[in-house]
């Protein structure tokens, strides 16, 4: 593809996360500030503006003169190609799950969901998980976002920090295995990521609990890593607790704090 229209593609991509921001902090002192990983399809203001962001994390606002450039590149694109995006040394190879199943539990406090990785359909983020897991990354962190819409029943985990805000020390991709009609049935497991950005993967994953439906965005849906081979009613009942009080009646951290206890796979 030429130079001239990947650069007008990321200029635009740009214009489009400055002008969600200057809308998000329009809002923020009625939303709470975390990175989300997915958004609800709903019909209010503020959901519409999760939906433009689909998790895109913001350091700070931009300058005026940033939106400038990003607007001038809408039409001046540069004729330098960008460089073709490419995972860190740190990010484990796909070579090491492909054609690979992994199979093993992750321990909540709550309870235990028996899982099944795909190193098939996704050995990137299967090769990537089975890393973290092999790590004991995942142990004492917490799962710090539900959703609880009709149609829209996750359970995000894997934060280090614990806010679901990302490490920008280790993102990766590209996309695998995603769902083309945006339905990610009861039991998916699936990567977090910032919106936007196929090579936006990181540390976070979401289990889904029930039917759920999830707008794919510009770069496209979420890559599906695996399922749970049993348990998920453990999820099931930590949604029927519902979310902490929030502004979003159906989006928050759950009632109940949920920490894993462990994720091990073989």
């Amino acid at each position: 593809m030429a130079a001239s229209s990947r650069s007008a593609r990321e200029a635009k991509r740009r214009v489009q996360q400055m002008e969600a921001k200057r809308e998000l902090r329009k809002e923020q002192d009625k939303r709470r500030k975390r990175d989300n990983v997915l958004a609800i399809g709903a019909g209010t203001a503020a959901v519409v503006v999760a939906l433009v962001l689909q998790l895109t994390v913001f350091s700070s606002n931009p300058t005026e003169e940033e939106y400038a450039a990003a607007q001038a590149g809408l039409t001046s694109p540069s004729a330098t190609p960008s460089a073709s995006p490419s995972n860190a040394d740190n990010i484990p190879k796909p070579e090491t799950a492909a054609g690979q199943t992994f199979t093993g539990e992750l321990k909540l406090n709550s309870g235990t969901l028996g899982v099944e990785l795909d190193g098939t359909k996704a050995p990137q983020a299967a090769a990537v998980f089975k890393s973290l897991a092999d790590q004991n990354f995942y142990a004492g962190l917490n799962c710090h976002r539900l959703t609880t819409a009709e149609t829209f029943g996750v359970l995000q985990c894997g934060s280090k920090a614990g806010d679901g805000s990302s490490d920008p020390g280790y993102t990766w991709g590209p996309l695998e295995n995603t769902p083309q009609d945006n339905k990610y049935p009861a039991g998916t497991i699936a990567v977090a990521r910032s919106g936007g950005n196929a090579y936006g993967n990181g540390t976070q994953f979401f289990v889904v609990y029930k039917d759920t439906v999830i707008p794919a965005d510009a770069a496209g849906g979420y890559t599906v890593v695996g399922k749970v081979t049993s348990g998920l009613d453990v999820v099931a009942n930590i949604a029927a607790a519902g979310l902490k009080p929030g502004d979003n009646a159906t989006d928050g951290a759950p009632a109940e704090p949920v920490t894993i206890d462990s994720f091990s796979l073989k």
